[in-house]
């Protein structure tokens, strides 16, 4: 079993990442984000070559929502193709060129962001968002608590008939339960998940919600437009209230390096980027030209499509708030995106619909039996299991089986799991090489009994040492500098602002490679700086705290000490 072929617990993966560390000191470090309240470590994995030497950088995490697996075998088998690619082999047969800047950069791996969440999920089989806690100060109210009752190691949902009941078991597909329609003679049901009512009164029911007894949702605890519960549903009691996202948000802020940033999520087979909450107009060109360029690598190597956040929402025109790709682009001014992994939709053959989420929605009944074939035919029958009655010490008769959508449904197939992942690996790759790459060579000449020395500073890489145009404005996002370390004084200044550097790449229909007036930028990319001192120069230091820094000596200099 591996993370390409099943879905690991917590101990697997921490056995996993321990491993790899010890395989390759030189090259990976593991520390802990947060310890969630069970006790289990948020692991980051750092990889690159001298890992503690800071550079441009990616972070890539998985399962922040506890049932979506797939996105921790996903993290898992990007941090094992990266260590590939630092002994010298090549993946995916990718160019050389391209693999060599990911060796230049770092890789920050989060393989499980939610790992309480996930082991119930894994072990029980009940529905958690994010994590299986529920710290609500209000308890009056009524509200289902999922627990396995019949003893079968599985929390699973329960069918109670009804004659209210919005359901009835399909004549096509025996115990699948769908849609009531006009022409329907019943048995009529209301599902409600495994468990029992908290606060129950012996009448009223409460209506069952998917956050009824783990009340924050993660991807909603995040500080960027964080608005309370009442504005958006699981929120949690404040900005990064939750230790798991403290962890994150703590991290990445002192990591200003950070200039992608990808979140792993299921299911649907989409990719969402910002803005999350404008239209695209509103968006610099050279960035969307940027967002253009992945949203062609993710089209031909996942074969997924790319929406904005702003059409990938609930309810129209009703933005997420609080939600980590806001976070990580507003705040942090990193190229960041979330996908959506397993195209189950595209496996069964369902519709589309003009917009992507709808095609979580709108399904009809037919919709419902062509998704059961599909288990019955491709999933072993994973989903839709056989119903058996139970005494429910408050319903009285009762029915638990109905769907597990674990495996199947929020992920994909074991079977079919090496295939996401390697496929996903290789946009992560491209997206790894975007990274700014900071550049320079420094000459020492005397003359007249003065040292000179000139200092060239280049951006070789694709993206500006800015990262992106929007996130100029931010405090963490500084120019370039360069200082001159000398024993001796230095006439005029040691330390001098050279400003940003604009990276090679131009993202897709970025406009200047047009046929009717092709032309590039001028030295953009390029500055070159004097210092004159009496003594000799050391070394020289260049860069910033979104690049990370340089230390060289002049040719004609001491080596550096």
């Amino acid at each position: 079993m591996t993370h390409r072929t099943d879905y690991l617990d917590y101990a697997a993966i921490t056995a996993l990442l321990e491993r790899w560390v010890s395989e390759s000191p030189g090259v990976a470090r593991l520390h802990s984000l947060a310890t969630t309240p069970e006790g289990r470590e948020v692991w980051c994995l750092t990889l690159g070559s001298e890992p503690d030497r800071i550079r441009p950088a990616i972070f890539v995490d998985g399962n922040m929502h506890a049932s979506e697996l797939a996105g921790s075998s996903v993290a898992l088998a990007f941090a094992e193709d990266v260590l590939r690619v630092h002994r010298g082999e090549r993946p995916y047969d990718l160019p050389p060129a391209l693999l060599q800047v990911v060796r230049e950069s770092l890789v920050y791996v989060v393989p499980r962001m939610a790992p309480d969440g996930a082991e119930h999920v894994l072990k029980t089989g009940a529905y958690v968002r994010s994590a299986p806690r529920d710290d609500r100060t209000a308890r009056e109210r009524a509200y289902w608590v999922s627990e396995d009752l019949d003893g079968d190691g599985l929390a699973m949902v329960m069918r109670v008939e009804d004659p209210t009941g919005e359901l009835v078991e399909s004549t096509e597909v025996p115990g699948l339960l769908v849609g009531r329609s006009l022409g329907d003679t019943g048995p009529f049901y209301k599902v409600y998940p495994e468990g029992r009512i908290a606060g129950f009164d012996g009448s009223h029911v409460p209506n069952p919600f998917f956050l009824s007894d783990n009340r924050a949702d993660f991807n909603r605890n995040f500080p960027y437009q964080w608005m309370p519960e009442h504005r958006q549903v699981g929120a949690g009691a404040f900005p990064a209230s939750e230790p798991e996202v403290h962890g994150v948000v703590a991290f990445t802020s002192a990591h200003p390096e950070i200039f992608c940033w990808v979140d792993f999520h299921t299911f649907g087979g989409v990719f969402i980027r910002p803005p999350g909450d404008t239209p695209d107009s509103a968006m610099n060109p050279g960035d969307l030209a940027i967002y253009r360029q992945i949203e062609a690598w993710a089209t031909d190597l996942t074969g997924y499509p790319t929406v904005p956040g702003m059409e990938f929402v609930y309810e129209p025109e009703t933005p997420l708030r609080g939600d980590l790709t806001d976070y990580a682009w507003h705040q942090r001014g990193a190229f960041t995106w979330v996908v959506e992994l397993w195209d189950l939709f595209e496996q069964v053959g369902l519709a589309k619909t003009e917009r992507f989420v709808d095609r979580y929605t709108h399904l009809d009944r037919a919709d419902l039996e062509a998704l059961a074939r599909w288990d019955a035919t491709h999933n072993q029958g994973r989903i839709v299991r056989p119903w058996r009655p139970f005494d429910h010490p408050q319903l009285g008769k009762v029915e638990i089986g109905g769907l597990d959508p674990r495996i199947g449904f929020w992920n994909p197939p074991p079977e079919r799991l090496a295939e996401v992942c390697a496929a996903q690996v290789q946009v992560l790759l491209h997206a790894a090489a975007l990274a700014p790459r900071l550049h320079a060579e420094a000459r020492a000449e005397v003359r007249g009994g003065l040292t000179h020395v000139t200092v060239t500073v280049e951006n070789r890489g694709y993206l500006p040492t800015h990262v992106c145009a929007h996130g100029t404005k931010l405090v963490h996002d500084e120019p370039v500098f360069v200082e001159l370390i000398a024993d001796g004084p230095c006439l005029g200044p040691t330390r001098i602002e050279v400003g940003h550097l604009d990276g090679w790449g131009r993202g897709r229909w970025e406009g200047s490679d047009a046929l009717f007036f092709q032309r590039t930028r001028g030295t953009s990319g390029r500055r070159v700086v004097h210092f004159t001192l009496e003594g000799a120069a050391e070394a020289v230091r260049v860069g910033s705290s979104r690049v990370g820094w340089l230390r060289i000596p002049p040719v004609d200099g001491d080596p550096v000490r």
